[in-house]
């Protein structure tokens, strides 16, 4: 028994050993992929290419009931879906394609433009009322909504006001303007309309890019208070957004066919779906159960038809999309690219961690879309163009651009058109460059006439014109100094 016993034991070692070895060769692994020149850019592309994956299956398994009684087929929600994803590609496309200055440079007129939009859609007869809110531009089968290029502008241009600011951050005054007064403005055009969720977004970007700007704690307290009480102000300005509020707090007392029937609903798919869901295309909830299945409460329908791991899958590709955003901001030289990069991260991951959160119960319901997953044309795109940027960004890390300039581009990339990534210079070391430059106007030499016909050929010795003349108080070439003549 005793021998048994031993060999049992050492068996266990034995096996224990292995698993510690394998382990540590799997973190190494592990390390030298992190450690490659272009694995940020490589997860970026799996992850939002996943996303949208997915986002495309949920939306024809989520919408193919509603689709069916409107309009007598399956596919018609799917198929606005899919036209919108392929014009996410060529945003995408654009926004890993153009450089950064450029698109710097754009920025400005980008806000311009999305503030004119948002003026625009307010205007009856031009800008169409959808939910509730009037926030939409329809032109036939397209519908645009201006509040997300809004956000994206707003990003962009701020980034570019801050970079250019941070030698004044500490003083509030010029941390603030214009940003603030431009965001006010911006948030209020989306306040009128009414839409209480994409405000909430709106101010994400805005905390964030102070945030990542190096803000002081006190502004950033101070903004947090405001931003907490203007909520509830607008939360109880009107009557639905009161019930839902209410029914979140007291979801007991609540009427479970009023305000609280969503959150109810989705909570019972959630249930339904257990650890490997119902199957997919065979969830319940969908047959007019569970309203804008497709849209606000898709990750409801996943949980149910994909069950736990689905949706813990979901969570695990936006805690990838975190990680990658921010790594990228580090890894990056170029200010305005770094906070562009972590704003538009914070952006994405705080929409979607909003969205998850009022389905599983934890927050109010506020009509977040889940970001590349829920259905809606201006919502997908804006996030595939934010997805092309990271992309970007991803490729102007300073070893990345070491790597392509070294090893050149892949195939692939030379398809798309894209460009080499030019290195950051500071403005101090691009004025320094261009005051090191020759001007194309100056003089070759500078030197006296006499030193400069000596040494170029002019004087004596020389086979040119001039030769064997000698400049005075000069010896074969060489200026003499006073009392020293005839000295060698």
């Amino acid at each position: 028994m005793t021998g048994t016993r031993t060999g049992r034991s050492r068996l266990t070692q034995s096996d224990a050993s292995v698993a510690a070895a394998n382990a540590a060769k799997a973190r190494a692994a592990l390390t030298a992929w992190l450690a490659r020149p272009l694995t940020s850019l490589h997860i970026v592309l799996g992850v939002f290419g996943l996303l949208t994956l997915l986002g495309l299956v949920m939306v024809l398994s989520a919408s193919s009931v509603e689709s069916f009684e409107q309009v007598g087929s399956s596919y018609s929600v799917f198929r606005r879906q899919l036209l919108f994803c392929l014009g996410g590609l060529v945003v995408f496309w654009v926004g890993m394609r153009i450089q950064p200055k450029v698109l710097r440079a754009l920025a400005p007129a980008m806000l311009i433009g999305a503030v004119l939009l948002l003026v625009a859609v307010l205007i009856p007869g031009i800008g169409q009322v959808r939910g509730g809110a009037r926030s939409w531009f329809v032109v036939g089968p397209i519908s645009i909504q201006p509040a997300e290029i809004a956000k994206v502008a707003l990003a962009l241009w701020g980034a570019h006001v801050l970079a250019a600011r941070q030698r004044v951050l500490g003083n509030w005054r010029q941390l603030l303007s214009p940003l603030l007064p431009v965001s006010l403005v911006i948030f209020t055009l989306i306040v009128v309309e009414p839409d209480l969720g994409t405000s909430v977004s709106l101010a994400i970007v805005v905390y964030a890019l102070l945030f990542f700007a190096g803000a002081p704690v006190r502004l950033l307290a101070a903004l947090t208070l405001g931003g907490a009480v203007g909520a509830v102000v607008l939360g109880f300005s009107a009557g639905y957004r009161q019930s839902r509020i209410m029914s979140f707090l007291s979801p007991n007392a609540s009427d479970p066919l009023g305000a609280a029937y969503q959150a109810k609903q989705a909570l019972y798919s959630l249930a339904d779906g257990g650890l490997f869901g119902v199957g997919l295309g065979q969830g319940r909830a969908k047959w007019s159960y569970l309203p804008n299945a497709h849209n606000d409460f898709i990750y409801a329908i996943i949980g149910e038809e994909l069950g736990m791991v689905g949706a813990i899958a979901v969570l695990v590709l936006f805690g990838l999309l975190a990680y990658v955003g921010l790594r990228i901001a580090t890894r990056n030289t170029d200010p305005w690219l770094k906070l562009v990069v972590s704003t538009l991260t914070v952006w994405m991951v705080g929409q979607a961690t909003i969205n998850i959160g009022y389905v599983v119960g934890l927050l109010p319901v506020t009509g977040i879309p889940l970001p590349l997953v829920s259905s809606g044309g201006s919502a997908l795109v804006t996030a595939m163009f934010v997805g092309g940027l990271l992309a970007n960004a991803a490729r102007h890390e300073p070893e990345a651009i070491a790597a392509l300039r070294t090893h050149g581009q892949g195939r692939v990339a030379r398809l798309l058109g894209l460009r080499l990534p030019e290195p950051y210079r500071s403005p101090g070391a691009r004025a320094a460059a261009r005051s090191a430059a020759p001007s194309p106007r100056a003089p070759r030499d500078a030197r006296p006439p006499a030193q400069r016909s000596a040494s170029s050929g002019w004087g004596a010795g020389s086979g040119r014109r001039g030769a064997g003349k000698q400049v005075p108080g000069q010896r074969d070439g060489r200026r003499q100094v006073p009392g020293q003549r005839g000295r060698r």
